[in-house]
């Protein structure tokens, strides 16, 4: 079942890195931008987390949480991190529950070959927890500012 604009967002418990763990329903009262990306220090998903990274304080000025999900373990996100300095918190969702409940975890093809993966999406959540928006098949070019202004529309 995919999430829909104007549903309610399921809740998650995940692990962070640094050792911690996030819950979608403790920052309820906030914006919260929750995107998924195939793979830790892979070209396209370096660029998208540097662009939210780079783009962080217009983020907090509107006191919009970052959180940025892959299957990668805690110790890849650890120093993916450290590598980029990213300033927002990465989760790992290793047995792709999370990202089977936002229907991101998709059957993909490349070269012939089927696997199952992570599609690169985003979701805008509100701060009474409601899914505001939902950006799917992602590219990453221009992303960052797309999601900056409907956070700023909110």
């Amino acid at each position: 079942m995919a999430v829909e604009v104007g549903t309610p967002a399921p809740d998650f418990i995940m692990p962070t890195d640094g050792g911690g763990s996030v819950t979608l329903s403790s920052l309820k009262g906030r914006p919260v931008v929750l995107y998924f990306y195939p793979k830790d220090d892979t070209s396209g998903c370096t660029a998208e987390a540097c662009g939210f990274g780079e783009s962080l304080p217009h983020f907090e000025k509107v006191d919009a949480t970052i959180i940025g999900v892959s299957k990668d373990s805690v110790a890849s996100h650890d120093k993916f991190k450290k590598k980029y300095n990213l300033p927002f918190t990465l989760a790992s969702d290793a047995d792709t529950d999370v990202c089977e409940r936002y229907g991101v975890w998709v059957e993909k093809n490349m070269y012939g070959r089927k696997y199952m993966g992570i599609e690169r999406a985003t979701f805008l959540i509100d701060k009474d927890g409601q899914v505001a928006q939902v950006w799917r098949k992602v590219k990453v070019p221009g992303h960052v500012d797309a999601v900056l202004a409907a956070v700023n529309a909110l």
